[in-house]
């Protein structure tokens, strides 16, 4: 398999985090490209990443995707609970990680630009759906477990996504729950092994 790939990307960092959970790491080709190579754009209309193209040479494209068709490979436990309640949480917790990134990553481009009262009102209403969302993870922390389902992994890699692009954003104060859960999950090997680079 090759996967088009960013080592700062959080989306990636999630589809890694879940081949190392299902013990599938060592089959993965990393293609290192931008999301301007037009190299890209020619397996992926979007142009995006992470997009993986399987060892049938078929192509893949978002993290969500991706992840549960890694989820298919292999005998290691499902990241994808059945059919019932276990797997409306899982998803509903990814579906929550993804909004965290998708509320902070576009962020980051409008802070450098130069800042009016639309550009204001933006980012304020993004950081709205960050606080909001820590506010539900806090109130879930004691059922969160050691990242065996997608929801934790994905929530994993959205709490590590703003200690690395927003450290002057604190999330830990008020969510003390949440602090200890990812403090513990930090250390294990689908996070650990894909830490986003340094500075």
């Amino acid at each position: 398999m090759k996967l088009a790939y960013s080592p700062a990307s959080p989306y990636v960092r999630k589809v890694m985090a879940c081949a190392i959970a299902r013990g599938l790491e060592d089959r993965i080709e990393k293609w290192t490209i931008p999301t301007t190579d037009p190299a890209l754009a020619t397996v992926n209309p979007l142009s995006k990443v992470p997009t993986l193209i399987t060892d049938d040479g078929v192509v893949l494209y978002d993290s969500p995707v991706i992840c549960e068709y890694l989820d298919s490979l292999g005998d290691a436990p499902k990241l994808f609970p059945a059919d019932g309640p276990a797997r409306w949480t899982a998803l509903r917790r990814q579906a929550l990680g993804d909004g965290i990134l998708d509320a902070t990553q576009p962020r980051r481009r409008e802070v450098a630009l130069p800042q009016d009262e639309g550009r204001r009102a933006y980012i304020a209403l993004q950081q709205g759906k960050v606080s909001r969302a820590l506010d539900v993870l806090e109130a879930e922390a004691d059922s969160l477990g050691d990242l065996t389902t997608i929801g934790e992994i994905t929530i994993g890699c959205a709490l590590g996504y703003l200690d690395f692009r927003y450290p002057h954003e604190p999330w830990r104060p008020g969510h003390p729950k949440l602090e200890a859960w990812y403090a513990r999950v930090v250390k294990l090997p689908p996070l650990a092994g894909t830490m986003p680079p340094a500075g």
